[in-house]
């Protein structure tokens, strides 16, 4: 059925929850799995940039660090269900779009993520991006709520 498991995970509860279940889906249907994590960039809009380097140097390191620390426990979970496991970190300003461009570049055959369930003011405010994987991939989603 499923050969290849494309999981994004923000490194949330939810999302680490998740992961947790697409790995034990992807050993149970003998499949491997990529981890994803998606780094968006540090945005800010200033007429004086003096001194935002340092600022745009420490996200970057702390963002990076974190992204680092989620892919390690994503990498431990993969190898304690014997799932043959790939991990990759990109950076983008549209994660929805680099989740579905990932699954395609990588042939994977099924996206797994977690959705927060933002409803309302919030889901019109912020977006989904589980909701806009949804809307723009071509390949099957699993959605864990």
């Amino acid at each position: 059925m499923y050969k290849h498991v494309l999981i994004p995970t923000d490194g949330s509860p939810l999302s680490t929850e998740a992961l947790e279940k697409a790995l034990d889906f992807a050993h149970e249907i003998g499949a491997e799995a990529t981890v994803l994590v998606v780094m968006e960039p540090l945005q800010v809009f200033t007429v004086n940039p003096a001194g935002l380097e340092i600022a745009y140097a420490e996200y970057d390191r702390k963002n990076n660090e974190a992204a680092d620390g989620i892919l390690g426990d994503a990498t431990g979970a993969a190898k304690q269900r014997l799932v043959a496991c790939e991990t990759i970190k990109l950076v983008s300003a549209d994660p929805a779009k680099t989740i579905v461009e990932t699954a395609e570049k990588y042939d994977c055959d099924l996206i797994a993520m977690a959705s927060h369930g933002r409803s309302g003011f919030k889901a019109f405010m912020l977006g989904s991006v589980t909701m806009k994987v949804l809307a723009s991939s071509k390949t099957p989603v699993l959605v864990y709520r």
